[in-house]
């Protein structure tokens, strides 16, 4: 059997099962990853993709691997496909799949079934939600490396999960995007927080039952968290079948929660009562913030992390970039603030209530995303607002229902030498002293973007063009 170098030699004995042959859907990060644990593990493996470019890639990384451009069905023999999370159901390799009988799981799936032939399996602590997963993983990463967890953030953070799993971690602090949890339906995590819910995703999964039970996996292991200010999500946590459901909110907590109470986070859940960080030493400041904290700490309380470690793991850590990141403020007392990360319209209005006058500037793709009720509740924060992207037209038709004073600027940049220059210059023109530009997209970027954090250093670049590198 061939191992991984650095595999723990226990990891690489349980991983000696049975796997047959394994077609892997997608050769991205996650299914180069996928491959190299299911070689790891013996298994016959084919990989296919549409582009033979990322198939090249592949190669020279893994040997004893074939490799099949633009596969339809599954090859003769094929025991088990995994597939990258973001194909859907109705590809037509994955439908092939299940016509003919072969089960399709994603590489959480793959992660989970491997981690539960250890002797001694890692520990799960699992975060989901349409906003906040990143922030909260690394909040929750933090406070366990504070407790000298020899723990690690992985999954839709950017580490594969089964990575982590070969490299022997103890405790994984695993972001799970929905479509990793559609394709993983036997995980059950030690602890699973799910932190909101609201449209995205409506155009893979087909509607926003879909999307929810997809979320709501994430609470059948041990303990359930949840955000009991969402309601979607309260009524999501009631009905988990976990063995503690713990619920936590922005306010004060009752007996079995963890909440807000003059300033401090505190825990009625796995202590007493017992305060355990100041409001004001999280960060990112806000809402926003707060509640992922609280998420993060409900995670590593299940754990059994001391209050000390909590503390200390919250006020060490630092977000990550192109979330709610104040890039400067000019002469002219305008601030400027990246948020690019705001790729739906929940995340925006999260974003956009930290403020009271703002220039925002939105649009990109929807995914089906309704932006009805976002315009119309923040609509008397709006001093203008520049849109961009595939689907200005529709931000444009809200704002014009809603808001019909608040000045826009609508752009094609499909021709702009500079597009974001041009943005952050229309944004300039319609601010005032005091005002805060917001990007707050509310939208995905690949329109006209690599991804999120392109967008938003695109526009900190822009801003720090315009305004003299202040």
């Amino acid at each position: 059997m061939t191992k991984l170098a650095g595999t723990p030699v226990g990891a690489g004995e349980a991983l000696g099962v049975g796997w047959g042959t394994v077609l892997v859907a997608g050769a991205g990060v996650t299914g180069r990853s996928a491959a190299e644990a299911l070689l790891a593990a013996g298994a016959e493996v084919v990989v296919t993709d549409s582009s033979p470019e990322r198939l090249a890639a592949l190669e020279t990384l893994l040997e004893g691997v074939e490799l099949v451009p633009g596969l339809t069905e599954p090859p003769a023999g094929t025991s088990l496909v995994v597939t990258s999370p973001g194909w859907q159901p109705s590809s037509p390799l994955l439908a092939a799949a299940a016509a003919a009988g072969i089960e399709v799981i994603g590489e959480v799936e793959l992660a989970w079934r491997m981690g539960t032939e250890l002797a001694d399996p890692p520990v799960w602590l699992a975060v989901t939600g349409t906003n906040g997963k990143t922030t909260t993983v690394g909040m929750l990463e933090s406070i366990l490396h504070a407790a000298g967890a020899d723990a690690v953030a992985c999954g839709n953070v950017g580490l594969p999960v089964v990575d982590a799993l070969l490299a022997g971690r103890r405790v994984l602090a695993v972001e799970l995007s929905s479509f990793q949890l559609y394709w993983a339906p036997s995980v059950r995590p030690q602890a699973g927080a799910l932190l909101n819910l609201a449209e995205d995703h409506l155009d893979w999964h087909g509607g926003m039952d879909a999307y929810a039970q997809a979320k709501a996996r994430i609470l059948t292991g041990d303990v359930a968290i949840g955000w009991l200010d969402d309601d979607l999500v309260g009524d999501l946590l009631e009905a988990s079948p976990a063995r503690d459901r713990i619920g936590f909110t922005l306010d004060e907590p009752e007996d079995g929660q963890l909440g807000v109470r003059d300033g401090w986070l505190v825990d009625r859940a796995f202590a007493d009562d017992e305060a355990l960080v100041e409001v004001a030493k999280i960060r990112p400041a806000g809402p926003p913030g707060i509640a992922d904290a609280l998420a993060a700490t409900a995670l590593a309380r299940a754990y059994g992390v001391p209050s000390e470690a909590v503390r200390e793991g919250l006020e060490a850590f630092e977000p990550a970039a192109h979330r709610a990141v104040l890039v400067t403020v000019d002469a002219t007392d305008i601030k400027y603030v990246n948020d690019s990360k705001a790729t739906n319209p929940h995340a925006a209005v999260a974003s956009l209530r930290a403020f009271d006058n703002v220039v925002w500037i939105a649009g990109g793709l929807l995914k089906g995303a309704s932006v009805e009720e976002m315009v119309r509740t923040e609509a008397r924060r709006l001093r203008g607002a520049v849109l961009i992207g595939a689907d200005r037209q529709v931000i444009a038709d809200a704002l014009a229902k809603h808001a019909p004073d608040v000045p826009v600027r609508s752009l094609d940049l499909a021709d702009a030498d500079d597009p974001m220059l041009d943005v952050v210059r229309a944004a300039q023109e319609l601010a005032q002293a005091g005002d805060t530009v917001l990007l707050a997209p509310a939208a995905a970027s690949m329109d006209m973007f690599n991804d999120y954090a392109h967008r938003g250093q695109a526009f900190t670049d822009a801003v720090k063009r315009l305004t003299g590198g202040r």
